[in-house]
């Protein structure tokens, strides 16, 4: 049988000693965790062991000896560590050490109480304490019961070492009996600064949550796109200041995705702001903010001149063009008068605005978004009245086409019936569709026209607010950890061959595998507060065909016209 030793790395350098750690006996393999130094006194190593394996609900013993290569020029030493096996009774006991000043190692073991000893072949494997632990390839910590068969033969290594934390926050260079070698957790005051802090906030964040939930239910009433970021923020900030400790590692990396991503948006906000500020930039857009509006309405203007000609060399009903266009004319003449009633304290707005990009540059772009619905509100009325002109319209020559062929729809039943007209339904029925069939040509120009330029205005909203969604769910702290520390966002493992040689044991380095970028952020990716129709693209021809208002998004909750 194949014997599998998983050796800590950071243990490679220690001074001679005896190897302390878990037999996993149903797969024929040791878990090292640490070394432990001479001097010693047995009694103390194992009372050790008993108070680490109470803390840890795992099964500790002395597996075997560590024999440095810097140490051998002690005579007898060899023999010693051999003697330790009586002392410590573990089957099989194993021997690693080091030979001379050479890369090879050599590991044994001995079976000192088995009616026929003999050495088996052995694989060492060499780990990263740190790694290990931080990677969550584990089962958790509130469900492992210590049972090995409940996980795969790597999960169990990886839930031995991960659950020996208390082992690991013992110092090196603790004035005890007992020296020991590991890799040694840092941070232990700060770690208790922390928890310090952590329990005097309590309070504070109790009564932010509770404020934050106010606020948040007031920017939810409104359908603006500066409230419901505001409230989207506003839940993010409430998780961030919730007491609840995160229970597995996705609410640990969520809460940490959210933390980052709102720095990261208030920075860019204030860059956004200072940049404003700077050169009496505000003013200079203020003053650019009129023209652009005047010169959209020229544009518009002529377009309707055009419309009520002949466009294109189209013949259109002279008299409904006529309406048509002066209706519309006249709702641009009210706008340009709105636009310049408001001129003298566009400036004054704009400034006020641009102090809101401290709240986060998705603030900022959702204000812009705001804005260019503002100063498109004619042409979105333009495309209503459009819109709905040319629904009655089709509904109308629909319900007058069934009406040709004896047909009617039942509303109760949802369905289309037989049914039998007399000759005046059927004449006036044929009058309203031949006035319907004449007069749809000039409505669905204009329609086809500003659904033009709705879409125009939609697809610039956006493009904005994909950006917002891109700022708000790109997992921004995973990235950065796979960048980094790939070793947190683990997938697997794999090994390495480091030395493979007749006569020596197979040596190993069993590597971290993290995840891609593409699966953090689909792992990791933060939910968003705007939800964008999946509606495909014949879906969405009939509803232009159809007339129905079309807009970029819908919000949770809201269904679509």
């Amino acid at each position: 049988m194949v014997l599998k030793v998983f050796f800590p790395s950071c243990c490679s350098s220690a001074d001679s000693g005896i190897l302390i750690g878990r037999w996993l006996s149903e797969q024929s393999s040791a878990v090292v965790l640490a070394v432990v130094h001479f001097p010693f006194i047995p009694g103390q190593v194992k009372q050790f062991l008993g108070e680490v394996q109470r803390a840890t609900k795992v099964t500790l013993s002395v597996l075997g000896s560590w024999s440095n290569s810097k140490q051998e020029k002690e005579e007898g030493l060899s023999e010693f560590l051999e003697d330790l096996g009586t002392i410590f009774s573990h089957e099989p006991w194993i021997q690693i050490s080091k030979e001379g000043d050479s890369k090879f190692w050599s590991c044994s073991t001995l079976q000192k109480h088995s009616s026929s000893p003999k050495e088996e072949e052995v694989i060492l494997v060499y780990y990263d304490q740190r790694k290990v632990m931080l990677s969550h390839l584990h089962p958790p910590l509130d469900t492992a019961d210590g049972r090995a068969e409940d996980a795969s033969k790597l999960s169990a290594i990886f839930d031995t070492v991960a659950r020996s934390r208390v082992l690991f926050m013992t110092d090196r260079y603790d004035e005890g009996p007992i020296k020991l070698t590991h890799w040694q957790s840092e941070g232990v005051e700060a770690s208790i600064i922390v928890e310090l802090l952590k329990q005097t906030s309590v309070p504070a964040c109790m009564l932010l949550t509770f404020l934050l939930s106010l606020v948040s239910g007031i920017c939810r009433s409104s359908k603006l796109s500066t409230c419901e970021q505001l409230g989207h923020r506003l839940q993010h900030l409430q998780v961030i200041s919730s007491n609840k400790k995160a229970q597995t590692q996705t609410q640990l990396m969520r809460k940490a995705n959210i933390f980052v991503s709102l720095l990261i948006d208030v920075a860019l906000g204030i860059l956004l702001m200072s940049w404003l500020y700077r050169k009496n930039r505000i003013g200079h857009l203020a003053d650019t903010l009129i023209p652009v509006a005047d010169h959209v309405a020229e544009e518009l203007q002529d377009l309707l001149q055009w419309l009520m000609g002949a466009p294109a060399g189209l013949k259109m009903n002279r008299a409904l063009d006529q309406v048509l266009g002066r209706f519309f004319l006249y709702h641009i003449h009210l706008w340009i008068s709105y636009i310049h009633l408001m001129s003298p304290f566009i400036e004054m707005i704009l400034w006020y605005v641009g102090l809101s990009a401290c709240l986060g540059l998705t603030v900022a772009l959702c204000i812009l978004s705001d804005i260019i619905a503002l100063l498109t509100f004619h042409i979105y009325c333009f495309y209503v009245y459009g819109a709905r002109l040319y629904c009655l319209k089709i509904y109308g020559l629909s319900s007058l086409w069934r009406l040709f062929r004896g047909k009617k729809w039942n509303v109760l039943r949802q369905r289309v019936d037989s049914c039998s007209y007399d000759l005046d339904q059927l004449f006036i029925g044929t009058l309203l569709f031949t006035i319907l069939l004449f007069l749809l040509p000039t409505t669905a120009l204009y329609y086809l026209v500003f659904t033009l330029l709705r879409l125009l205005v939609v697809i610039v909203q956006g493009l904005i607010h994909l950006l917002v969604d891109l700022i708000d769910s790109l997992p921004l702290y995973s990235l950065i950890l796979r960048l980094c520390r790939s070793y947190r966002l683990a997938a697997g493992v794999k090994f390495r061959v480091l030395e493979q040689q007749d006569g020596k044991p197979l040596r190993l380095l069993m590597q971290i595998n993290p995840l891609s970028y593409g699966a953090v952020v689909q792992t990791y990716r933060l939910p968003t507060y705007s939800c964008y129709p999946k509606d495909s693209w014949a879906s969405l021809c009939k509803k232009l065909f159809l007339g129905e208002l079309i807009y970029p998004w819908k919000h949770k909750g809201e269904k679509q016209d």
